[in-house]
């Protein structure tokens, strides 16, 4: 969330900023609605101050009045009459401060000059690592995923619906096997401290990381406000410290989490629905940064370089692309995303999108660090990246590493943890 001393004070910059992510047409009517109910936030403020001032002098007068022994009866319903509309004024304040926050919730977070300006079309690959496998005769991950019964499409789509799955003897060991390598990984190299997080949160806590209000309707809810099953660790992650004031020395802070993650994705119907490709709940590995906004930068490429060090251990070809601001998402400031390619369907899979927020995040959260002792607050830089989600690991696994007979061969580094070498 944007303060509102930005609306006020560098509207041509948001304004720039929304261009660059192809909103501006639709975000101009916000903007300009925030700066004239910022016009009038401040006029009522103004003129709530000039009435507790006049009520003071007027209060000052009646007691003067009274000592002397004058009537003061104009000047005590002056006092009332200012203290109704000093009461009127001030309600209608709290109903302009509500408008202004809803307001700039519909906001996204402003990109960072390094991203490139424009739509999907205008993403950079930045990098490479391996060589992706030739397609030939390479089956798609779920013919043979469901051949080795590793998975079982139709009956998940049964006993939930389209877009679940159930993994079934050796590929419920590999989902397994997949949670303990990135966690084994991130918390004994990469030094994030593991949680184990709730799968239910709050209200607050989506508001806080940017899934609502703007896209609740892609959001499990349970009902009556009863909270929502989260679309990724993320979410409860990055609110451990809502409405808290850290400490410089417990900056940079790390945290991981393994947990399923739920998401309708009502805008995606059709899109990528063959196997495990979209899907409505998923596992996930979720890194998740605090830092000082000095360090932002070289958190974002520490981040990403943990998340691509799992595809590496996994011998996985992938490359590294830099969206550009269309496509980056609502709350990021910058992103880039990790895309496996899977031979089988002969595309390159997103696996993982590592995000730095900026203060965007932290402003909703009020999450705040102190510098110094004495100094005053200011907000944190949030980051975070999955490391890495699972389904397309997995469909990248079973088509890569897929051999003539039907086979496929486990990658050396889940060996232990899977108890296999090759699933057939």
């Amino acid at each position: 969330m944007h303060d509102i001393r930005m609306v006020r004070e560098q509207a041509a910059a948001l304004r720039d900023g929304m261009r660059r992510r192809g909103a501006l047409d639709q975000l101009e009517p916000v903007i300009a609605r925030l700066e004239a109910l910022d016009r009038e936030r401040r006029l009522a403020i103004q003129a709530v101050e000039e009435r507790k001032a006049a009520r003071n002098a007027a209060s000052q007068e009646v007691g003067r009045r009274k000592k002397a022994g004058e009537d003061a009866a104009d000047l005590q319903a002056q006092t009332r009459a200012l203290g109704e509309e000093i009461a009127r004024l001030e309600s209608e304040l709290q109903s302009t401060e509500v408008l202004i926050q809803q307001g700039l919730y519909e906001i996204p977070n402003v990109t960072l000059p390094a991203v490139p300006e424009g739509d999907e079309t205008h993403n950079a690959v930045v990098r490479t690592w391996g060589t992706p496998r030739q397609a030939d005769t390479v089956k798609p991950h779920w013919e043979v995923g469901e051949a080795l019964h590793l998975f079982d499409l139709p009956r998940g789509a049964k006993i939930s619906g389209s877009g679940f799955i159930v993994y079934r003897g050796g590929g419920a060991r590999l989902v397994r096997a997949l949670m303990n390598l990135m966690l084994d990984l991130h918390t004994r190299e990469h030094g994030y401290e593991e949680c184990w997080v709730p799968v239910v949160v709050n209200r607050a806590s989506m508001v806080g990381t940017g899934q609502l209000p703007k896209f609740e309707d892609d959001m499990y809810a349970l009902g009556d406000d009863q909270g929502f099953l989260i679309p990724t660790a993320e979410v409860p992650l990055t609110n451990l410290c809502r409405d808290e004031i850290l400490d410089a020395t417990q900056l940079p802070m790390a945290m991981c989490a393994y947990s399923p993650c739920f998401r309708r994705e009502a805008g995606a119907a059709g899109k990528d629905t063959r196997g495990l490709l979209r899907v409505h709940e998923f596992d996930k590995v979720e890194l998740v940064r605090y830092c000082r906004p000095e360090d932002g930068a070289a958190q974002l490429e520490l981040l990403t370089g943990h998340a691509e060090a799992v595809l590496r251990i996994l011998g996985l070809p992938y490359r590294v692309v830099l969206l550009a601001a269309g496509d980056t998402g609502f709350s990021s400031a910058m992103t880039y995303d990790l895309e496996v390619f899977a031979p089988g369907v002969g595309k390159w899979l997103e696996v993982s999108s590592c995000s730095i927020f900026t203060e965007y995040q932290a402003r909703r959260s009020n999450i705040r660090f102190r510098a110094a002792t004495g100094e005053k607050p200011q907000h944190v830089y949030t980051l975070n990246g999955s490391a890495l989600a699972f389904p397309r690991v997995i469909a990248a696994i079973l088509e890569h590493y897929q051999q003539p007979d039907g086979s496929v061969i486990v990658p050396e580094a889940l060996r232990p943890y899977v108890g296999l070498d090759l699933f057939q």
